[in-house]
């Protein structure tokens, strides 16, 4: 799913064509920081949530968790979209035709607020059937749909909200998310305690209020994007100032890219949401066990996921400035950087996992069943901060097609393992969590012998 604002200087010099140019530490985390501040704010929401619910009851943990879980699961088609978009902007960057990156954005804009609504409609007749299938308890399901029937008005935002993020990302320009992501993280958290509760003359709406809260929080990011774009941005530099209609032909080249994307990471949640679609058959204990190590896990994946947005980026952005010899090389060093972030990450969470969970919940049992599950997340995120950053260089060189067919290949694996922990033997919860070490430690061999052997050094994108 993060420094005072550090300024993104364009000490990435993108511009400059010389092959001996190699991205330092410092390039790579000046990129990276942001992006790590905008997440960390970003998860504040899911956070607060969390530890709100975690003191309304069990049951409104537990509906938060699946109904959660599934609107995620929508969002990741969108965000699959911006992520192809953001490669293809990130590669027009590092070619300096700089007048071709608006274009890509505005279709983008036009093609998910159209995705936004066939969603949001598609949720509101099939949605509760989807759920009565997917939660066998009568209590989560219905909290499930009272928190459902208020979040899926976050498509309209939050849809629109990932195409801003790939543009910055795009052009190395991340200061800015950092800021967007605070004023969510402000507006979530002051609303969950008025909405959750029942603060400042508000009603007490418990879970449907923690929905409510996020879909503000939303819609104020993108008041903030397009007020700081509008303000900041050269519109005629970046071709932002071509109001086209539809443009079915660059969309087409989007899609190209992006389709691959946006089923890999459907794929990805769905199979995620099926974990917890098995967990929930364990019991209401089990999965709000489930769900607050899931946000710790979100939490820990931070910096894992900006270093790896930052590699897709900057792979792009270096094939697109032609120097292939240095991809390898820089894909090695954040990949370094990764690994060494997280197993300090992981050493503070072990050593202080009590305290950690005490943030989601004062129950001491519930406290105590939980910390296992915690050193396997602890385990599984180790090998990820390395799987990581080599998968989504993948999808940087342009070659979505084949990160795709790597992901199913072990999201197939992966759902086997699940069905026989969590269903077939119905193991405890932090053993149906080792499911997590499988995943990675195949995603990091298939991606290693890929970027090896595959090759992916002359895609057109």
């Amino acid at each position: 799913m993060f420094r005072s604002f550090f300024s993104v200087k364009q000490t990435l010099s993108l511009q400059k064509r010389t092959t001996d140019f190699m991205y330092t530490n410092k390039q790579i985390w000046n990129v990276s920081f942001p992006i790590v501040l905008s997440l960390l704010a970003q998860n504040i929401i899911n956070v607060t949530d969390t530890a709100f619910l975690g003191r309304v009851s069990e049951v409104a943990l537990g509906g938060s968790a699946m109904g959660g879980l599934f609107y995620i699961c929508i969002f990741t088609v969108a965000f699959g979209f911006s992520t192809g978009s953001q490669i293809m902007i990130a590669r027009r960057n590092g070619e300096q035709r700089y007048s071709e990156v608006g274009p890509v954005m505005i279709q983008g804009v036009i093609f998910l607020l159209a995705a936004a609504l066939f969603m949001f409609l598609f949720t509101r007749v099939f949605g509760e059937d989807i759920m009565h299938f997917i939660v066998s308890s009568d209590t989560i399901f219905d909290a499930t749909m009272d928190y459902l029937y208020w979040r899926v008005f976050g498509f309209f935002f939050s849809f629109i909200n990932v195409m801003f993020r790939a543009f910055y990302i795009g052009v190395t320009k991340t200061k800015v998310l950092t800021i967007n992501a605070i004023v969510m993280a402000l507006t979530n958290v002051v609303l969950d305690y008025a909405l959750i509760f029942g603060n400042f003359g508000f009603p007490e709406m418990g879970i449907a209020g923690a929905a409510i809260a996020s879909v503000i929080a939303e819609a104020s990011s993108i008041v903030f994007f397009l007020i700081y774009t509008y303000v900041t941005v050269d519109f005629k530099k970046y071709g932002l100032n071509q109001f086209r209609t539809f443009n079915l032909k660059l969309l087409t080249q989007i899609l190209n890219i992006s389709c691959f994307t946006m089923l890999q990471y459907f794929l990805s949640m769905a199979t995620w949401f099926a974990f917890f679609a098995a967990v929930e058959r364990l019991g209401q204990r089990d999965l709000a066990i489930a769900n607050i190590v899931r946000s710790i896990y979100i939490v820990m994946m931070i910096p894992v996921s900006s270093l790896a947005t930052t590699a897709n980026s900057l792979v792009s952005n270096t094939i697109g400035s032609g120097k292939l010899p240095q991809v390898m090389p820089l894909i090695g060093k954040i990949s370094r950087m990764s690994f060494l972030i997280m197993l300090v990450s992981v050493g503070i969470i072990v050593l202080f996992k009590e305290q950690v969970l005490a943030i989601y919940t004062n129950e001491v049992q519930l406290i105590n069943e939980s910390g296992a599950s915690v050193l396997v997340i602890g385990i599984a995120m180790l090998v990820a901060s390395v799987s990581n950053i080599l998968f989504s260089s993948i999808s940087g060189t342009g070659n979505t097609r084949s990160a795709l067919m790597l992901e199913t290949i072990t999201l197939v694996i992966y759902i086997g393992y699940v069905f026989i922990v969590a269903i077939a033997w119905q193991a405890p919860v932090e053993i149906c969590f080792t499911t997590e070490i499988l995943y990675y430690v195949l995603l990091l061999v298939g991606s290693y012998i890929y970027l090896k052997k595959a090759k992916w050094q002359n895609k057109k994108i």
